[in-house]
């Protein structure tokens, strides 16, 4: 009987050896499945991923491109706005020559001298002083 037993065991061993053998081959089949499948996802996603940075760089560029246009249409028309206007409201060009301050005109256009502009102004306010400068360099005749 104890031959039986021995003979039980010997043949569970082997099946189990059998068994290990069998589960090891599996976990090695899994194990390069998944370094294979890894590998194609790392792919995919380098691929995924450069499609989506190609298509913001476009974007991105695309609105570069149109905010470089704007700017040249508005600096185009603020050129032509700053140099329009070539007089002074005729209450300015009276105080002005009440101070005894003349407009001279010259070959780029009218002018003040800036002395005798400075010297008219020393009996107004500082906020006046500014404000009278203010108009005569949006009228374009003070640089």
């Amino acid at each position: 009987m104890e031959d039986s037993n021995v003979m039980d065991l010997i043949e569970t061993t082997e099946r189990l050896e059998a068994v290990a053998a069998a589960l090891e081959q599996a976990a090695s089949r899994l194990e390069e499945r998944q370094g294979t499948l890894a590998a194609a996802a790392e792919e995919r996603v380098g691929r995924i991923v450069a499609t989506v940075e190609t298509a913001r760089e476009a974007e991105l560029e695309r609105r570069l491109a149109e905010a470089e246009a704007k700017i040249t249409e508005l600096t185009a028309s603020a050129t032509p706005q700053s140099h329009g206007r070539k007089t002074l409201p005729s209450s300015m060009a009276t105080m002005l020559a009440k101070q005894g301050v003349t407009l001279e005109l010259g070959a780029s256009g009218a002018s003040v001298e800036a002395a005798a502009l400075d010297s008219a102004l020393t009996s107004l306010s500082i906020e006046q002083r500014i404000a009278v400068k203010t108009e005569l360099r949006r009228a374009g005749l003070l640089g």
